[in-house]
């Protein structure tokens, strides 16, 4: 019975990377550099727009990261409205207050500002408002927005989610402490904004957090059976970048070059998961992160060793690649150097004060995570090697503290 669904979830993987090929990959239109936000107000006048809802959260607010921005619709007669209440983990309350936010005031087009939650949190706005019968609910899962969402402008301030060029958005449930990932070419961005300089405020643990998701999405994509030749080479750049420059932006947050080039490898790592998927590491992250309120980049930086382990030989000819890539190791065999590169992760991980594992998981709650992240996980990700119940278990048993 266990053959026939590995068979089938294969068979899914498949059909799913031959559909893909209908859709519309090319990349979002770019204003990048040190003081691009400066320019953002001016580019979306010129694309027709005069009101917009801005998404963001309220440490970014009383950052006072956004002033400049705000001074330039002003000055350019862009009407403006708020939205800074979307928590760490944007909650479907968080969509529904947004939306009537925009609705209220007239707006035409969305400015998201922030991480990875600010950002899910305006992508899966933008959806509900131009699919009002479409619960956030019913959105879980693939394809199934009816209607483009309204216009969205990204702004990221984390060089790690990607979320301004990805076709996903996930939103927590409080009342099932799930988290309702939505996938869906029609939710990626239009636009992007790369700017360094909103980068260059991040403390350490979250730069590093971010920085690190940001190389979870490239090797997942990588490593996966739905790699086409341009996620290859996105993924590739954005795993040599990191590895050139995490440890810089750590170290030394005001250095504009290495943030600048952080900003791009998680943009390339978002061009490569959004078509290649990712895999397990983000499926058991995602049920973490809805049980725990353990913060994704976190999660996934923790998780990715050991998800990699578990894939063993079915991994290694890619990690060895990757391992050549970033300069871990460039001679031996593809075990040595595949290992040599998942040793360099958890040495990233521990220079970076990014923990082994976690201290929060209870016994009681396996059962249920195990169930949820397979469901995620299982047919969706094409990853190397298919995990059942009990090689899920096994795997979030080594995260315990």
């Amino acid at each position: 019975m266990w053959q026939l669904q590995k068979a089938y979830y294969r068979a899914y993987q498949k059909v799913m990377k031959i559909a893909l090929f209908v859709f519309d990959w090319s990349e979002p239109e770019l204003l990048e550099g040190p003081g691009a936000i400066k320019r953002l107000p001016q580019f979306v006048k010129n694309k027709g727009f005069d009101n917009v809802l801005v998404v963001t959260d309220k440490g970014l607010t009383s950052l006072h990261l956004l002033d400049g921005l705000y001074e330039k619709l002003d000055e350019v007669g862009i009407k403006y409205v708020v939205y800074d209440g979307t928590k760490p983990n944007p909650t479907i309350d968080n969509i529904e207050d947004a939306r009537q936010l925009y609705l209220d005031n007239g707006c035409q087009a969305i400015i998201a500002f922030g991480g990875g939650s600010p950002m899910d949190c305006a992508k899966a706005t933008a959806a509900r408002i131009t699919n009002p019968r479409t619960s956030v609910r019913k959105m879980r899962g693939l394809l199934k927005l009816v209607h483009k969402p309204a216009t969205l402008f990204a702004v990221p301030t984390t060089a790690g989610t990607g979320s301004e060029v990805t076709v996903a958005a996930v939103v927590s449930d409080p009342e099932t402490h799930e988290k309702n990932a939505i996938n869906d070419p029609k939710l990626r961005p239009k636009y992007a904004v790369l700017d360094p300089e909103l980068t260059l405020g991040l403390p350490p643990h979250i730069t590093s957090t971010t920085g690190m998701d940001a190389l979870t999405h490239a090797v997942e994509a990588y490593i996966g059976k739905s790699n086409v030749k341009s996620t290859i080479a996105y993924a590739e750049k954005a795993t040599k970048l990191i590895f050139e420059n995490i440890e810089k932006v750590y170290e030394n947050g005001k250095d504009v070059e290495a943030r600048d080039k952080m900003l791009k490898a998680s943009f390339y790592a978002g061009m490569a998961f959004t078509r290649a998927y990712v895999g397990y590491v983000h499926a058991i992250a995602h049920n973490l992160g809805g049980f725990y309120g353990i913060p994704h980049g976190l999660a996934n930086a923790v998780i990715l060793p050991y998800v990699l382990e578990y894939y063993g030989e079915t991994a290694h000819e890619s990690l060895a690649k990757l391992a050549v890539i970033s300069g871990v190791k460039t001679d031996g065999t593809n075990a040595e150097k595949a290992n040599a590169f998942i040793a360099a992760i958890k040495e990233l991980n521990a220079k970076m004060n990014i923990p082994n594992g976690f201290d929060c998981i209870k016994d009681e709650d396996i059962p249920t995570i195990v169930e949820r992240a397979l469901k995620e996980g299982n047919p969706l990700y094409p990853v190397p090697r298919i995990m059942d119940k009990a090689d899920c278990e096994a795997v979030i048993r080594r995260l315990m503290k």
